[in-house]
């Protein structure tokens, strides 16, 4: 197993002038670099579909980024901002967590933590709506939520939450981010980021991809705010990486398997469920009975490896059964 990777190798300056602090009016003018064989080209992204070839299998991330910063208000002014991690109760399967009623326990950070008493109930309420909010374990930032209307959490927090724009966007939430900081097939409510190669997509460039004969395929990976923790170690290997849910169908295995295609995967979202997908077929083909969970060493554990198709078919075996 390789005992390290130096965070100083992929270290590098990003000015802040660098970093667009708002989207441009049409999402396919942004700037699209294109490596191809050593050569640099720079193009715009509406010229993507240009530099695919025909026989290319488009793999899209189909998460929705859900309003995930709630903020309560105490008597005294002191402002708690919630975020929202991870389900943990009624379900931990987000699809099921998103259409919880009257009451939810989710894992949270916690902003100005210190302010919020143990058995002090937070109360948000916006358009007659009340949200309470309950802290059942400071330490883990467990938050309970209860509310009184038919409404699942999912709409309570369309009222009640804002945007989380990645850290690096340094000004507040306006109302274009609730359209613009989603994709434009984004359909599954779970994700605290969006998948951004997925942005810059429109309905013209699927529609020329379509009338080039590019093939194009869904897959789920809940974006968690762990996509934006630093790396506060020299070796790599010794930060431990947050877990993310994913959802992928039998079809799309199926579809990954089909030969003679070129797989492309949009963005670094689609990439490591890909990648998370190769190595659960590698556990199932040495234990049939794993379960579907990888964790942040098993690439770089070194032993004879089945070809990519030999991985995917154990995982529709699998599903099968």
């Amino acid at each position: 197993m390789t005992d390290t990777i130096l965070i100083q190798n992929y270290t590098y300056d990003l000015p802040a002038d660098k970093i667009a602090a708002h989207p441009l009016a049409n999402r396919d003018e942004s700037k699209l670099l294109v490596y191809n064989k050593g050569k640099i080209q720079h193009a715009t992204f509406k010229s993507v579909v240009d530099f695919l070839p025909s026989n290319s299998f488009l793999v899209f991330n189909d998460t929705r980024v859900i309003p995930a910063r709630i903020h309560f208000q105490k008597e005294t002014g002191a402002e708690i901002e919630i975020f929202l991690l991870s389900p943990q109760k009624p379900s931990t399967i987000m699809a099921d967590a998103m259409l919880a009623n009257k009451i939810c326990t989710w894992q949270c950070t916690i902003g100005n933590l210190k302010r919020w008493k143990d058995d002090q109930s937070l109360i948000k309420v916006v358009n007659e709506i009340s949200l309470h909010a309950k802290l059942i374990d400071r330490t883990e930032g467990i938050v309970e939520f209860t509310w009184a209307t038919g409404q699942s959490f999912a709409e309570i927090i369309s009222i009640m939450g804002l945007t989380p724009l990645p850290p690096y966007i340094k000004r507040d939430v306006s109302s274009e981010d609730v359209n613009r900081y989603q994709t434009i097939y984004s359909h599954y409510e779970g994700a605290v980021a969006a998948p951004t190669a997925g942005l810059h997509f429109t309905e013209k460039i699927m529609k020329s991809l379509e009338q080039k004969g590019i093939k194009k395929d869904f897959l789920t990976l809940h974006v968690s705010a762990g996509t934006f923790q630093p790396v506060k170690t020299d070796n790599a290997l010794e930060h431990t990486m947050h877990h993310e849910q994913v959802v992928i169908s039998k079809k799309t295995i199926e579809n990954l398997i089909s030969p003679n295609q070129f797989t492309v995967a949009v963005g670094t979202t689609s990439m490591r469920t890909l990648e998370s997908l190769y190595w659960y077929g590698v556990q199932l083909l040495e234990n049939p009975a794993s379960n579907f969970l990888i964790t942040q060493h098993d690439p770089y554990v070194k032993r004879k490896l089945p070809l990519r198709n030999e991985a995917l078919e154990a995982i529709s075996s699998y599903m099968q059964q």
